[in-house]
């Protein structure tokens, strides 16, 4: 059983932060500093410069010719890849190219939410790790990711799902992952704003995962690609890779806007856009590529400080730092790269949810959009060596991408450093035509 932890408000994690960093020796994460440090000593000192002293938070560089590592891909995924390939392996040598901007991808796209409660032990081992990661994130990183422990609700309002989710909760404590059953009187407690009682969409209990969350996408893909430029890697943006060089089955470099680019290793880590970039190497990916599309209300007084997943009706709930009450829901019925909202999923999430809060109702949306999600047949990601030797993917995260980036991070740096991780030893590519499915449908095929 999980304790029952007090949900943090936003401002703590940066005093943490700053206590954490306090006495510090200035310096890098790994290497030579060339960035100053950020501390609540040096918010005070700006304020009395009109905060004329700071740096950019990383370099743009031009490409150079050749690279030990080329990362295709600078969203959370990517930038994680790198900086662990650093942090652990001591590989800087590496370039991370992003054919637009900076996080402008599905790290930017999302609703934040971060947990663990899988089903599957490979699934639950890989996002535990993530979850763990994300404790500590700011302080490892010296940058504010704005982590919030609130905790994260998955109701069930069918009896199927009281099984599924009683099932779950037995496997996350079998896997160490601390989740517990609740009742739904406790559920009300939790969520006081939340309707149990709906004639359609009761709610039954809710499987309650106490040190889940959310953290500011932004700054996730911020502080990586901060860290990273402090090791002395190279983020180049607006660079879109056009053509992948092999010679004999081995990888040797890429073709991109900005010229052709030497590497020894090269992982691609393009989410949507995976099969596109695996099609250029020659070889094809088990994915599919459909938008997922959340919404946002206008700012509200603080009236719930936890996030509430409800599966039944395809609809997930919590409210920003800025008050806004943040609403995702499932994913389009067909393929296409749209990165825009649209009338009808709009009008079938809301229209759901309003029975279980009903204060929605009296909400106006301040605005839409969406993210290309790409989809295994299984549902659960692929991180794996390809066809082409010294070719790595990761993909296939679906609709849990965001909470997975340290973990994913933290494995690929490894499968790419070593040729092997325990964690990406189930994930691979050839388990479809293996049989060797690790089956998150019900974990992961609707909600964050």
């Amino acid at each position: 059983m999980s304790q029952n932890l007090p949900r943090v408000p936003l401002w703590v994690s940066f005093a943490s932060a700053c206590q954490a960093n306090k006495g510090a020796k200035t310096g890098c994460l790994a290497g030579d500093s060339t960035l100053k440090r950020y501390s609540a000593f040096a918010i005070a000192r700006e304020a009395f410069r009109q905060h004329q002293g700071w740096e950019r938070a990383w370099r743009s560089p031009a490409p150079k010719s050749s690279y030990d590592v080329v990362i295709v891909g600078a969203g959370g995924h990517g930038l994680a890849t790198a900086y662990y390939l650093g942090k652990n392996f001591g590989i800087t040598n590496v370039a991370i190219i992003e054919k637009g901007w900076l996080g402008g991808g599905n790290t930017g796209r999302n609703t934040t939410i971060i947990r663990s409660n899988y089903l599957q032990d490979p699934s639950a081992a890989i996002y535990e790790k993530a979850r763990s990661l994300y404790e500590t994130m700011s302080q490892d990183l010296n940058y504010n990711v704005m982590f919030s422990p609130r905790g994260v609700i998955m109701l069930a309002q069918t009896e199927h799902e009281v099984r599924g989710y009683k099932r779950t909760a037995h496997a996350n404590s079998l896997q160490g992952v601390s989740t517990e059953w609740i009742s739904p009187a406790r559920v009300k407690e939790l969520c006081p704003i939340m309707n149990i009682d709906g004639p359609r969409y009761p709610v039954l209990g809710g499987l309650w995962q106490a040190r889940g969350g959310s953290a500011r996408h932004d700054a996730v893909a911020w502080g990586y690609a901060r860290a990273c430029s402090d090791m002395g890697m190279d983020v180049i943006q607006q660079c879109e890779v056009t053509g992948v060089m092999t010679e004999a089955g081995k990888v040797n470099g890429v073709n991109t806007t900005k010229g052709d680019i030497s590497c020894n290793k090269l992982g691609m880590v393009v989410a949507g856009h995976a099969s596109v970039l695996a099609s250029k190497a020659g070889f094809r990916l088990p994915i599919e590529s459909v938008a997922l599309q959340a919404l946002v209300s206008e700012p509200i007084k603080p009236c719930m400080d936890v996030v509430v997943m409800a599966n039944t009706v395809h609809g997930y709930l919590s409210q920003s730092d800025k008050g806004e009450m943040v609403i995702g829901g499932g994913t389009d019925g067909y393929n296409n790269y749209t990165q825009r909202g649209s009338f009808h999923h709009v009008e079938e999430t809301v229209r759901s949810l309003i029975e279980t809060f009903p204060m929605l109702s009296r909400l106006k949306m301040l605005r839409q959009w969406g993210g290309i999600v790409d989809v295994t047949g299984d549902r659960s990601p692929i991180l794996s060596k390809t066809p082409i030797e010294g070719v790595f993917v990761n993909c296939g995260w679906g609709t849990g991408g965001f909470k997975a980036i340290p973990g994913s991070g933290w494995a690929m740096a490894e499968l790419i450093a070593k040729g092997q991780s325990p964690l990406t030893d189930e994930f691979s590519m050839y388990r479809f035509g293996e049989g060797k499915f690790i089956d998150e449908s019900v974990a992961a095929g609707v909600a964050h």
